[in-house]
């Protein structure tokens, strides 16, 4: 069946399964290649979990309505938008000359513990040495850069799902 002739259901379907794809990758990258995720990673995967949320319960919901279908691609923009964000970023620390990059902060887990939430985010987002390093490529490409490019592209998938004409 072409795309153009695809349900909302099955196109949303399609963006839950890519973004399950994904993370398992993220986790063949983590518990097979042994690449351990920095605080920026796994906030990355948090964007990724919850876009695959909202893809899958508005596949879930089907909505018939016109209105319906805007408002679950729009979520599941508000999901892409946040990961895009956070990719960005780790980008732009993997791109600072060595002698700019943040030094290494503590563990995920205990910064989550011991700092207030506002602080907490305030020093994932810094980012840290740990964020800085480029472990993996792919035609030249880091991870958090091929992350960025699949936000992108299921945030346009989302869009086209909810607001491309019915015929």
């Amino acid at each position: 069946m072409h795309p153009t002739r695809w349900t909302f259901r099955a196109c949303f379907l399609l963006g839950f399964l890519a973004c399950a794809g994904l993370m398992g990758y993220a986790l063949y990258a983590e518990f097979v290649l042994h690449l351990e995720p920095c605080p920026l990673c796994i906030f990355q995967r948090v964007a990724m979990i919850a876009l695959g949320v909202v893809f899958l319960l508005g596949a879930l919901a089907g909505p018939k309505s016109a209105g319906g279908r805007r408002t679950w691609s729009l979520l599941a923009l508000l999901m892409a938008g946040a990961g895009i964000a956070v990719a960005g970023r780790h980008l732009w620390i993997q791109s600072l000359p060595p002698d700019q990059v943040p030094a290494c902060g503590p563990a995920l887990p205990y910064m989550f513990h011991a700092l207030s939430f506002s602080k907490f985010l305030t020093k994932v987002f810094t980012g840290s040495g740990e964020c800085a390093q480029i472990n993996w490529r792919l035609l030249g490409v880091a991870m958090p850069g091929w992350v960025l490019i699949s936000f992108v592209v299921l945030a346009g998938w989302a869009l086209y799902a909810g607001f491309r004409r019915r015929g």
